[in-house]
């Protein structure tokens, strides 16, 4: 796929790719590229993806920010 040949490396990415028995998603960032893959760092590690399989790609914004687990600190 052409933009995922192009963003910069460092790009937050979203793929879609075809995968035996139907299509998957690697969200992650573009950390490498070759002549006919790309490597996108997930928080399941990094995932290879052939530029042949990509059916869909496009960049996305950076994760929201995470909300504290312990909520309000306790009143005084």
């Amino acid at each position: 796929m052409k933009l995922l040949r192009e963003l910069p490396i460092g790009t937050r990415v979203v793929a879609r790719y075809r995968v035996e028995g139907g299509l998957t998603d690697a969200l992650g960032l573009l950390v490498a590229r070759d002549e006919t893959t790309c490597t996108i760092e997930t928080r399941r590690g990094p995932v290879v993806v052939d530029f042949d399989a990509v059916t869909l790609a496009k960049p996305v914004p950076p994760p929201p920010a995470r909300k504290s687990a312990g909520g309000a600190p306790p009143a005084l």
